[in-house]
C-alpha cells in the first residue's frame, strides 16, 4: 500500500503519458521509499529493470546488467564488453518490444559508476543517441547517493547537461503520513506516541516498518537501537556509507554539528574542525543539505550573511546524543531513562526539529498558508540601556508586515505558562519590534503538544498550536 507520495506519483504518471521520451531522476536518502514508489506506480511492470551492485567492480556490474536483460526477455544476450556495449544491448532489447511507452528503471545508478568505467559517458550516449531520438522511452534513474546524481547528472557539463526532464525528490514522511502508515499496519499508536517515534526515527518509512505491534514506543526504540541485535543499531554508519563514496569528510562535519544545538557558521566549522576552507568543504555542505541532513538558515532575516548550518536529521541527532561512543549501553536504556533529566534536553531540541519539518502545517494552522513568508532565527544583544539580549529560534516573517515569534515547548501534559515565560516573551516581542526594519508587528506563538493549562498566564501567547495542528495533511 502506497502511503502519501501523491504529487510524486502524479509526476511519474505525467512523464509516462508524455508524447515524448522523458528522463526522470528520483532522489532521496536511503530507506526513504524511492524504489517502492516507482514499482508501485507502474505495478512492477517494466520494459527493463536493473539495480546496481554496491562496491563492486565493472566486470561484475556488467555481468549483472546482462542478467537483468535476460530476465526482461532478451533470450540471446552476450556478455557486454563495456558500458557502451551494455547500453547498445539495452537499445537492441527495447527495439524488439511492441509499440507503446517503454519504462526503463535503473535503480542504485551511482553504484554502477566504478572507477575508470566510463559509465556516465555511456549513459549520455544511450540517452542522446537512442532514447531522446524517439518518443516511446521513459528512463527512470534512482539512487540513495543523492550527491552523485546531483554532481554527475544534474550538474553535468557534458552530454547530460539539462537532459533530465523530471526531478523528483522524496522527502521524509510528515506526521500525518506516519499516522496513515501506522494505521495501515494496525500499530494502534496515539498521536503523541507517533510524535515520540518521529523525534527518534524521523519520517523514514523503512524505520517505521520495523515497529512491532503490541510494544510501547520505548520498547520499540530499545528493540531497534539498543538491543545487541537491533535492526537499526548500526544504521548510522551504513547510512552515510551508502550515500557518499568517501563518507569521512561528511561524518566529520556531522560530528561537529551534532554537539551544537543552534548549529555552526562556516568559519566555526573551519576553526573547530581544522577543516581547510576550499571547494571541497562547500561541496560537502551542499551535499549534506541536499540529502536533508543539515539546513542552512539565516539569522535576523539576512539571506546570505550570518548563515548557520544545523544538523536536523532526527535519527542522527538521537544517535549522537545517546549512542555515539557508547558501545556498552544497556539494552533497555530508553525504557529506563525516558522522562529523566538525561532525555529532557534532547526532547526539547527534537521537538523543535519536528516543528521545523512542519512549517507548512504551522502556517496553515495560523491561517497564513497562502501568505509569502521568510523563515529565520533572530537574536539581539544587550544594549547600553541595560536591557538584556533576546533570541527566537523560529521567526515566520510575513509579507503582511507581521512576524510570528514561535516558542516550541515539549510537554507530556498541558503546558503551564509561568511568570518567567510571560516576562520573557514580552521582552522578546518588544525587542523584536524595536529592531525590525521596516517596522513589523510581532505575535508570540506557542507550539506545545497538549495546549496550555488554565492559569493567570494562559493568554500570554497570541496563538497556541497543538499536536493536532502538526498532523495536518
Amino acid at each position: 500500500m502506497l502511503i502519501g507520495r501523491k504529487k510524486e506519483k502524479e509526476e511519474l504518471l505525467r512523464a509516462y503519458k508524455s508524447e515524448y521520451s522523458e528522463f526522470v531522476a528520483v532522489t532521496g536518502r536511503r530507506r526513504i521509499g524511492k524504489t517502492f514508489l516507482v514499482r508501485e506506480t507502474f505495478d512492477y511492470q517494466f520494459a527493463f529493470q536493473h539495480s546496481g551492485l554496491a562496491n563492486q567492480k565493472t566486470n561484475l556490474q556488467l555481468q549483472e546488467f546482462r542478467q537483468s536483460l535476460i530476465q526482461c526477455g532478451m533470450k540471446k544476450c552476450r556478455m557486454p564488453a563495456d558500458w557502451f556495449d551494455a547500453f547498445a544491448l539495452l537499445s537492441q532489447h527495447l527495439n524488439s518490444l511492441p509499440e507503446g511507452k517503454k519504462v526503463v528503471f535503473i535503480d542504485e545508478l551511482p553504484w554502477m559508476d566504478a572507477p575508470r568505467s566510463h559509465f556516465v559517458a555511456a549513459l549520455e550516449h544511450f540517452w542522446n543517441g537512442f532514447a531522446s531520438a524517439r518518443k516511446d522511452i521513459l528512463l527512470i534513474i534512482c539512487g540513495s547517493a543523492t550527491s552523485w546524481i546531483i554532481n554527475n547528472v544534474f550538474r553535468n557539463h557534458g552530454g547530460l547537461h539539462n537532459r533530465v526532464t523530471y526531478r523528483i525528490h522524496l522527502a521524509p514522511f510528515t506526521l500525518y503520513e506516519c499516522e496513515q502508515y501506522a494505521n495501515s499496519r494496525h500499530l494502534d499508536m496515539t498521536r503523541f506516541g507517533i510524535l515520540e517515534c518521529y523525534m527518534v526515527l524521523g519520517g523514514v518509512p523503512f524505520y517505521w516498518s520495523l515497529l512491532e505491534r503490541g510494544r510501547s514506543v520505548a520498547q520499540n526504540i530499545d528493540n531497534l537501537l539498543f538491543s545487541p541485535m537491533g535492526k537499526l543499531r548500526y544504521e548510522y554508519r551504513e547510512l552515510y556509507d551508502s550515500l557518499f563514496k568517501n563518507p569521512e569528510p561528511y561524518l566529520n562535519i556531522v560530528s561537529l554539528l551534532g554537539s551544537k544545538r543552534i548549529g555552526m557558521t562556516r568559519d566555526e566549522l573551519i576553526k573547530e574542525g581544522g577543516i581547510p576552507s576550499n571547494g571541497q568543504l562547500t561541496k560537502v555542505m551542499e551535499n549534506l543539505e541536499a540529502c536533508g541532513f543539515i539546513r542552512a538558515y539565516s539569522t535576523n532575516g539576512h539571506k546570505r550573511r550570518n548563515l548557520r548550518y544545523q544538523l536536523i536529521d532526527n535519527f542522527t541527532l538521537f544517535y549522537y546524543k545517546f549512542m555515539h561512543n557508547k558501545p556498552g549501553t544497556d539494552e533497555e536504556f530508553w525504557s529506563k531513562n525516558l522522562n529523566t533529566p538525561l532525555t529532557n534536553t534532547w526532547q526539547g531540541l527534537a521537538f523543535e526539529q519536528v516543528c521545523f519539518a512542519h512549517i507548512h502545517q504551522i502556517k496553515w494552522a495560523l491561517g497564513i498558508g497562502g501568505v509569502a513568508t521568510q523563515i529565520y532565527s533572530w537574536q539581539v544583544s544587550g544594549d547600553e540601556d541595560g536591557r538584556t539580549g533576546a533570541q527566537v529560534d523560529m521567526v515566520i516573517d510575513r509579507a503582511d508586515r507581521i512576524a510570528n515569534l514561535c516558542e516550541m515547548k515539549f510537554s507530556t501534559t498541558e503546558y503551564a505558562v509561568s511568570k518567567e515565560d510571560d516576562a520573557n516573551w514580552r521582552h522578546k516581542q518588544v525587542r523584536f519590534m524595536e529592531t525590525s526594519k521596516p517596522y513589523k508587528g510581532a505575535l508570540m506563538t506557542l507550539i506545545t503538544p497538549f495546549g496550555v493549562k488554565e492559569g493567570i498566564y494562559q493568554f500570554s501567547a497570541h496563538n497556541i498550536l497543538t499536536l493536532n495542528d502538526l498532523f495536518r495533511e
